[in-house]
């Protein structure tokens, strides 16, 4: 990791102009970023071939193994008609051929299209056709999961035999860091996800040479977040582009202290949790959850103050960062170490920008504020990705030109959070503008429930809401209105609902009411 340096950062907008020291990489170091994901790792290959990249199980790959088998698939995936630009699904649990599979759509100089193999296959089928997929990796377990499509299907188990044909030499690439990598896709608030197109810089900037973790080689990081998450970045890249290890979780869903058990018995230095999760394990741990860890990242909602210096008091030797950003700038835009909490502290930063990235607070006439006054958090940098998949109108209405920045075609991204910047330099995030929610470290279009609500034949309205009866427990709650002349059954409208939109969005409740209750406004 790169020393930071200190940067002077002038705050306008005020009487007398306050400066803010922020952390950032020098700019002469910053070749990496013309660098693709897959030249990256290749130069580490070349590095430490005999080190090991990836745990899973009982299994080891070294870099040298994992980047042969890699290259198999990519020329394989050639063979299918897979060029440069493409567009290759991956729906697999956590494994071995998980890892694989994504690093050789890279060498074949595609992109990967991460399919959770929970989501509804309604789900699943427009997300393969509004990303064009044209092959979609899976397992022969999974074939039951999987919609029909005009897509080709590999299994990645079964059909391996016929895979290690094909050559372990890397395959010539022209993919260039501005080129697709993957698409993650994310609520809408259409009623229909939308998809994020990020290039290969974008992850490049995330995981090396950056100011926010250590991710150097000694580093073992745990892959456990599904890969349909844009934080699935972090755990895999942040590890294979640094020469560090990959450690897969289980292709399970553990109960927090199931999980808390399972990192105190193996040799894991580098955690990410969402925030729910996070303060579920802070709360039940009791005192060697966490005992090996180097650093933990959390994210994705509020941290608890409360818990986080429980955290701080019985681990001090782990550096605990929070990290905030949304997937349209590249998982995380900015982060601060946690250190000590004042008893009288009345929140938790949300810290600096990272390298290679902006944060501007801004009124709505793209104004930058002063501290500490509220605006509209805008976000930039090489985080920045092209915008959203197909979706021109919608991209430019929340990727706006940079009026900052001096560099040509430089644009900022609208995240329609409210924050403010600290005396100290540190954001304080201070909620949404919108519809928009975070639940267990998702980001939910509320409008995309209740879209989803009123498709159904027996519903006249409905709006959802996140409620919070008990203080830390978030549950998503449905309020709807039967269409005239019909009869509702929550057990149906449940189905209807689990057939159409993921697990974690899905009200934990549904209430029929006669109508909907209007104020003045």
């Amino acid at each position: 990791m790169t020393q930071p340096y200190e940067t002077s950062v002038l705050i306008s907008g005020q009487t007398a102009p306050k400066m803010i020291l922020v952390a950032s990489e020098s700019p002469n170091d910053a070749s990496h970023l013309q660098k693709t994901i897959t030249e990256i790792f290749e130069e580490q290959v070349r590095l430490t071939p005999t080190a090991v990249a990836v745990i899973f199980e009982n299994t080891e790959l070294t870099y040298h193994g994992l980047n042969g088998l890699a290259n198999q698939l990519a020329h394989y995936l050639h063979g299918l008609g897979i060029k440069e630009g493409g567009r290759v699904g991956i729906c697999v649990e956590r494994s071995l051929e998980m890892v694989v599979g994504i690093l050789g759509i890279l060498k074949a100089g595609a992109a990967y299209v991460p399919l959770d193999r929970n989501y509804p296959q309604e789900r699943l089928s427009f997300m393969m056709q509004d990303a064009e997929v044209e092959v979609l990796l899976s397992q022969e377990r999974l074939a039951g999961r999987i919609p029909a499509t005009g897509a080709k299907l590999v299994f990645l188990d079964s059909g391996w035999p016929e895979i290690s044909r094909q050559p372990k030499q890397n395959p010539v690439s022209r993919t260039t860091a501005d080129h697709l990598a993957y698409i993650i896709y994310t609520s809408g608030s259409t009623g229909r996800p939308k998809g994020v197109w990020i290039c290969h810089r974008n992850a490049v900037r995330l995981v090396r040479n950056t100011n926010y973790a250590d991710l150097g080689a000694d580093q073992v990081f745990l892959q456990f977040v599904s890969i349909s998450f844009d934080v699935a970045a972090f755990e895999i890249w942040g590890a294979l582009l640094n020469g560090a290890r990959l450690i897969v979780f289980p292709p399970y869903t553990p109960s927090p202290e199931e999980l808390g058990l399972w990192v105190s018995k193996n040799p894991v230095t580098t955690l990410w949790l969402t925030s729910g999760l996070f303060h579920q394990m802070v709360e039940t741990d009791t005192g060697h959850y966490f005992e090996g860890l180097r650093q933990l990242l959390a994210g994705g909602d509020v941290l608890s103050l409360r818990l986080v210096q429980k955290f701080l008091k019985e681990y001090p030797e782990c550096r605990l960062i929070n990290g905030y950003g949304p997937t349209e700038n590249g998982t995380f835009s900015t982060c601060g170490e946690l250190r000590e909490m004042p008893a009288d502290a009345a929140s938790v930063t949300i810290g600096i920008p990272i390298s290679n990235s902006t944060a501007h607070v801004l009124d709505k006439e793209m104004i930058a504020l002063p501290s500490p006054e509220v605006g509209e958090l805008y976000l930039g940098g090489h985080g920045l990705t092209h915008g959203y998949w197909k979706q021109p109108a919608l991209t430019a209405e929340k990727f706006l030109p940079d009026p900052f920045s001096s560099t040509p075609g430089a644009r900022l991204y609208r995240t329609g959070d409210l924050a403010r910047y600290l005396p100290d330099g540190n954001l304080e995030f201070l909620g949404r503008i919108d519809q928009q929610v975070k639940l267990r470290g998702y980001r939910i279009e509320l409008g995309e429930i209740e879209a989803v609500l009123e498709q159904h034949p027996a519903v006249g309205q409905a709006v959802a809401l996140v409620r919070e009866d008990n203080p830390g427990d978030k549950r998503l709650t449905a309020y709807v209105v039967e269409a005239a002349g019909e009869t509702l059954h929550v057990s149906e409208l449940r189905e209807y609902v689990s057939s159409k939109l993921p697990e974690y969005m899905i009200p934990s409740a549904f209430v029929l009411m006669e109508k909907l209750p209007l104020t003045a406004n």
